[in-house]
């Protein structure tokens, strides 16, 4: 066997191979997110407990935070037991007893016949026969007509005592009732109009003869009992939010225990069933907001990073949510119960959109307002408030063009708060004044409160995640920016043709569907390596050309380094990835043609490569720098036409846009014709505009000298 050290080392080997490897890491991810959300969402990590026990005295007021309609389960016991107590006792009857009973009776009075019929007897021998059969004791002076032959009032005893017998076994007897109903039996007998003695010897017949028939049937009695139960509907129980609950110095009842454990005050443990109920929830939504990405945004699904931000954000605004939600005011009881308004969910939609994806921010705003639905125990108005506010905050921020976009986007998201909690206070029925005070204070705190933690968190999270989101190309975009001031200073030219090419590129961008922010910002600093050395660019130049003194070659290495040079700058200065690239390819490997030509001309004798005269690329990889490079391209061209007529500066614009298209620099990028024609209408339009031809105004001086003369001379 291997030593334990050995085993140890070995697993601790295999865990490391595979928490390297890319899906282990995202479904540990996956699983540890899906834990931590699931506990934040069903457990009370600081519980309200309140511990009271019956006959108690309250130390202080309890009101209810919140409304909620339970089952009195006391109550509904107790009504339940008066039902089943109501039914009544169910018997069986037993149809052989009667007629046993009645055949008792036909027996005896048959043998009374017979004696009296019996011609062989003497009357004292029949005396003595009827006391040997009858078993009940009777008189002698009644046994003295009883020998006497008589057999119609035999008939008729036994008809009559039969019937009265029958009927009432019918009815039923009970071990109970019995002497009851032969005491009414009895009472009958008279009605029968026999003679005395008969009327005697039939009230002893019902007294010896008559037997319970009607027994307890249990089974019946408590099928019946059992149905009555439930047919009684539970009893129900509606506290209302700010109701008080027991008052300081009230004895504690039964009642208020049930009222404290329907509202979570005192519950002692929360049901597993619904952690896993909650757990099932979770691992459902995010299994649609992955399928929504693997669907519809692969970039992000791809994104290890991406993924976890979402994660993070959603965590961290749910954590809020559940912190706002457990504060508890005592004074304002009702008030505090309506602090699932305050949930900042507008933050995490606002968050989402800015840096990764409007559409994807709008599907996790109305995943986590249900989520907060259920952290609060079920109360949709949370919910709806919290997906009306969110869905405002993404719109708000959706095409940020400045900074103060996003306190607009508070503002939006305030004032829709406030509409929705004074809709919501109506629907629930609660007071107007409370429903007036909350929209107002709640809701516009919920704005200020999305708005500021949005602008508190964006930077933290663009740096730590590495995007470069809306926010930080608007700050960069300041023409205060340290670089863009040091541009305008030291290179003049170069920062009035890098505006005007942000502005060209930006349009074209818009035309095609690109990122206009991120192309007119990377446009504004795409030539910031010109800084290292401005006068060798023909837009800085005041006076003598520097490079007619120097060979093509070396003028070809002072252009291009400026490329090199720009990616320094951008990299010393922490701009973001994405305007460094647009640096790096705004020239791709395109041929410094004008000092190619002089080359070639200065060097007829010498085979000159075109190798000498390219930059060094890569060429763009993406739309937005393809864009950046045809903007660069004509801008400079049209400026430097003689007469810019709208013929002519089209006839430029897309001769260079041809020249970058069959040269391959265009290539790598995602850019199609139908692109390129939208965007060659688009720079026409803009340059038309920019470079027209102006109207010569006439020489001032010359025209008040003529006025003057004219004034003179009255002609």
């Amino acid at each position: 066997m291997l030593p334990l050290a050995k085993v140890r080392a070995k697993i601790a080997q295999v865990f490391f191979n595979l928490a390297g490897r890319r899906k282990v890491r995202r479904g540990l991810a996956a699983f540890v997110f899906f834990v931590a959300l699931t506990l934040l969402i069903s457990v009370e990590f600081m519980p309200q407990r309140i511990n009271l026990m019956v006959g108690q005295v309250s130390p202080t007021n309890v009101f209810a935070p919140r409304s909620v309609t339970y089952e009195d389960k006391n109550k509904t016991t107790e009504a339940r037991n008066i039902a089943a107590a109501q039914v009544e006792k169910q018997y069986i009857i037993d149809p052989q007893v009667s007629i046993d009973v009645q055949k008792n009776i036909s027996n005896l009075i048959a043998d009374i016949d017979k004696i009296q019929t019996d011609e062989s007897l003497d009357e004292d021998q029949k005396i003595s026969k009827l006391k040997e059969t009858i078993p009940f004791s009777i008189s002698n002076s009644t046994l003295k007509i009883l020998a006497r032959p008589n057999s119609d009032i035999l008939r008729k005893l036994e008809t009559g005592i039969t019937g009265l017998v029958s009927q009432a076994m019918d009815e039923g007897v009970t071990q109970e009732n019995t002497t009851e109903v032969e005491d009414k039996l009895v009472g009958q007998i008279p009605n029968l109009q026999l003679e005395t003695p008969y009327n005697s010897v039939g009230s002893d017949m019902i007294k010896n003869y008559l037997r319970p028939n009607k027994f307890d049937d249990p089974d019946e009695t408590r099928r019946l009992q059992q149905a009555a139960r439930e047919a009684v509907p539970p009893v129900m129980v509606s506290i209302k939010e700010g109701e008080k609950i027991i008052g300081e110095g009230e004895i504690v009842t039964e009642e208020h225990i049930t009222k404290l454990e329907a509202l979570g005050l005192s519950r002692p443990v929360l049901p597993v069933s619904s952690i896993l109920g909650s757990a099932l929830l979770v691992a459902l939504l995010m299994v649609v907001v992955l399928f929504y990405l693997y669907q519809q945004n692969r970039e992000i699904y791809k994104s290890a990073g991406h993924l976890y931000l979402l994660g993070l954000i959603v965590f961290i605004t749910l954590g809020v949510s559940k912190a706002i939600i457990a504060i508890n005011l005592s004074q304002w009881p009702g008030f505090a119960a309506l602090f699932g308004y305050l949930a900042p969910i507008a933050a995490a939609g606002m968050l989402i959109a800015i840096l990764l994806d409007s559409r994807l921010a709008v599907l996790v705003v109305a995943v986590i307002s249900f989520l907060l639905a259920l952290m609060t125990g079920g109360q949709i108005r949370f919910a709806v408030v919290a997906l009306i506010g969110g869905i405002t905050g993404v719109y708000g921020v959706s095409k940020l063009s400045q900074r103060s976009d996003m306190a607009r986007a508070g503002f939006y998201t305030g004032a829709a708060n406030i509409l929705a909690i004074f809709s919501m206070g109506l629907i629930s029925g609660t007071p107007l004044g409370l429903t007036i005070s909350s929209s107002l204070i709640l809701g516009s705190l919920n704005g200020i409160l999305s708005s500021v933690l949005t602008n508190g968190a964006v930077p933290y999270l663009e740096s730590s995640f590495g995007i470069t989101s809306s926010v930080r190309l608007l700050e960069l975009s300041n023409p205060g920016n340290p670089l863009l001031r040091r541009l305008q200073i030291e290179a003049p030219g170069t920062y009035h043709h890098s505006l005007l090419v942000g502005n060209l590129a930006e349009s074209a961008a818009d035309a095609v569907g690109g990122d206009s922010l991120l192309v007119r910002v990377a446009a504004y600093y795409h030539d910031i390596g010109k800084m290292k050395r401005p006068y060798f660019f023909i837009e800085n130049q005041m006076g003598d050309n520097p490079h007619d003194k120097i060979a093509p070659t070396l003028s070809t290495l002072i252009l291009t380094s400026h490329v090199k040079d720009g990616v320094e700058l951008a990299r010393e200065n922490k701009l973001p990835q994405g305007i460094t690239d647009v640096i790096e390819q705004h020239h791709g490997n395109s041929l410094c043609s004008f000092f190619y030509h002089k080359a070639v001309e200065n060097n007829k004798n010498e085979s000159v490569t075109e190798d000498e005269f390219r930059y060094e690329g890569p060429k763009p990889q993406t739309k937005e720098a393809a864009i950046v490079m045809l903007a660069d391209a004509v801008e400079a061209a049209v400026r430097s036409l003689q007469n810019g007529t709208p013929e002519r500066i089209e006839g430029v614009v897309r001769k260079i846009i041809k020249d970058k298209l069959m040269d391959g620099q265009l290539d790598e990028s995602d850019l199609t014709l139908k692109d390129l024609d939208a965007i060659a209408a688009t720079f026409i339009r803009m340059l038309s505009g920019i470079f027209h031809n102006r109207i010569e105004y006439p020489d001032m001086t010359k025209e008040m000298e003529r006025r003057k003369k004219k004034r003179a001379t009255g002609r």
